[in-house]
């Protein structure tokens, strides 16, 4: 029998705020609207696409319920509805820009998730903006 190859992704949202923390200068120069003092928020939708080898007994690339609690674990309870910058540890010294925060949902993912299935963090951050990082 053919081995197949199949991807799931399942998408996820939540809120937080944050602030680019560069200096004042620099915050009004790169970040133009987003500069603002006090931060600003975003209702992020993640979505996580895994990549595998489709078992021929089970019939799946992986059990949903094992992703799902993986994306409880990694993305809604350290993140959701928290201050990046102040609630999260890893963003105490990595700006909090969309980009970043898929590499921190990637790094985490990829230690939750059996080796080699995480193919792709996609983050809306707005219905216009949307970043993807695949680990490269």
């Amino acid at each position: 029998m053919t081995e197949r190859i199949g991807y799931i992704t399942r998408v996820q949202s939540f809120s937080a705020c944050h602030r680019l923390h560069l200096t004042d200068e620099e915050n009004k120069e790169v970040y133009g609207k987003c500069n603002n003092p006090y931060g600003h928020g975003h209702n992020y939708k993640v979505e996580v696409t895994v990549r595998g080898k489709i078992d021929p007994v089970t019939g799946m690339v992986m059990n949903l319920t094992d992703l799902k609690r993986c994306i409880e674990e990694v993305i809604m309870i350290p993140l959701d509805h928290k201050n990046l910058d102040k609630d999260v540890p890893y963003f105490a010294d990595v700006v909090s820009t969309t980009e970043n925060l898929a590499i921190y949902i990637w790094d985490n993912m990829a230690k939750a998730l059996p080796a080699s299935l995480l193919y792709e963090i996609r983050i809306h951050e707005t219905d216009k903006n949307i970043v993807v990082y695949r680990g490269e």
